[in-house]
Formats: C-alpha cells, structure tokens, sequence
C-alpha cells in the first residue's frame, strides 16, 4: 500500500502544478467564476464493508463557493473516499452546530474565537467526539483509498508530520478520549487568552499534541496518507478573501472580550 501511496503523492503534485499554472490563467480570463461545493453528497459507490469510524469526510470552509484548484481537490477526496459520505460545513453553520449540540462553557468559547481557522480547529474535534468520521482541510487530500487507509476497528487515525502529530487530517470515532482532553485544552487556553503561540497553539496541532501526550495512539505518516497544497495554494484559497489564512492573524485579536 505505501507504495501505491507514494506514486499517487507523486502523480497528484505533478497534476496539481500543472492545474495550479492553467488555474491564474482560468481565474485571470473569468476572475468571478466559482464552482459549488455541495453541502452534502452520498457515496459514490455504496460498500458493504463495516467499520468502527463511520464513513462520513467532514470539510468546512468560509465559502464553498471554490476556485478551480480547490474545487479539484475536493473531486479529487470523493474519489478517493468513494465510499464515504461527504459534507461540508460553512461558518454559519459550525456556528449552528456548536450552538446546538455543545455545552454553554464550549459554545461560550467557540464563540470567542476571531479567526475562522481557529474556529474550525475546535469545531473539527468536537463535530469528530460528536458524530465521529473522517475530518480533511479543504487543501489537504488523500493519497490512497480511505477505505484502504482506514481499518475496520480502528478507533482513530492520527495523522505524523516530520515533527509532530497534526490535525489537517482527523479520523475518529464518536466520543474519543483523545479529542475530549483536546477540548478541555482548547477551552482553557481561550478562557486564559493564551494567545502568544498564535492560533497554532491556541486552537491547532500543539493542543492535540498535548492531549495525546506519551499516550499510544494509532497514526499514519502523513506522506503515505493525506497531503496539503498539491491542487490548490494560498492564492486560490483565499481569492476572495486576500490575506485572510490564520497566518495573518494578529495573536492579540484572536480571541474577543468575554
């Protein structure tokens, strides 16, 4: 399997530049162009096959109104989660959802937050606690099939980048230990408006790997799994949003006055 992986990263790099590079040309001739990305499609294919982490891929976005590039990297994730169902969520209704099915002392933090990033880090583990299923940025696709990636008693995947855990890609089932500890500290950092780290350490990978510790966990190593930024890069992100990526963010505006 991880060499099949290997030559799938491979291949999507290489059709990924050369969609990136005819991309400025498409969006320059039609610069208001947009393509939709549905809130909610059933599997390609229906599988008999069961298992412990429900086939569901979560995305979330301030707008699925997507460029080509993105657009393509979600194509690109159905077909790789042919099996899976997918929904996305839009700002307003991680909003709705944590407002719903979270606690008041959640929600009241969720609330908070300024950055849209930093929202979707706490809505991705509470909405995988909740629901369970599969969580993906909206840049990041796998390399092989999730079915294939993803055992049928596997509890969690936990995605290993050269330094750490990260969580561009979340896979659980409902009510992991793991995210619920990742909660607990996301809620205490913006109770305590620990925002000197940025949203990666008020909100991101530093807090999962904090909650998972010296604890076993079960992971995958990111090259054989799920990758960012083949299809699809900052600019075509944010196009209608310039210099709006949580890596702008000034760490003093990150969390409002309670």
């Amino acid at each position: 399997m991880k060499i099949q992986a290997i030559i799938i990263n491979r291949l999507a790099k290489l059709t990924g530049a050369i969609i990136k590079g005819f991309s400025y040309i498409f969006h320059f001739i039609f610069p208001t162009f947009r393509f939709t990305i549905p809130e909610k499609k059933s599997p390609l294919f229906k599988s008999n096959k069961k298992q412990t982490i429900p086939k569901i891929i979560w995305q979330t976005n301030f707008t699925n109104k997507a460029t080509l590039p993105v657009y393509v990297n979600y194509l690109f994730n159905r077909l790789m989660g042919y099996d899976y169902e997918y929904r996305y969520v839009s700002t307003e209704a991680r909003d709705d959802f944590m407002k719903k099915h979270a606690s008041p002392k959640i929600y009241k933090a969720f609330s908070q937050l300024t950055n849209g990033a930093a929202q979707a880090d706490l809505w991705r583990i509470f909405v995988l606690n909740y629901y369970g299923g599969l969580y993906l940025d909206i840049d990041a696709h796998a390399v092989w099939f999730l079915s294939k990636l993803i055992k049928s008693d596997d509890k969690e995947v936990i995605l290993l980048n050269k330094e750490h855990y990260t969580n561009y890609f979340i896979a659980s089932s409902p009510s992991n230990p793991i995210l619920e500890k990742t909660i607990e500290i996301i809620i205490d950092n913006i109770e305590n408006k620990r925002v000197d780290g940025g949203v990666y350490a008020l909100t991101g990978p530093l807090v999962l790997n904090e909650a998972i510790g010296e604890k076993k966990v079960n992971y995958r190593y990111y090259k054989y799994t799920c990758i960012q930024g083949s299809f699809t890069n900052e600019h075509f992100q944010y196009l209608d949003r310039p210099k709006s990526k949580w890596t702008h963010a000034k760490n003093e505006e990150l969390i409002k006055e309670s």
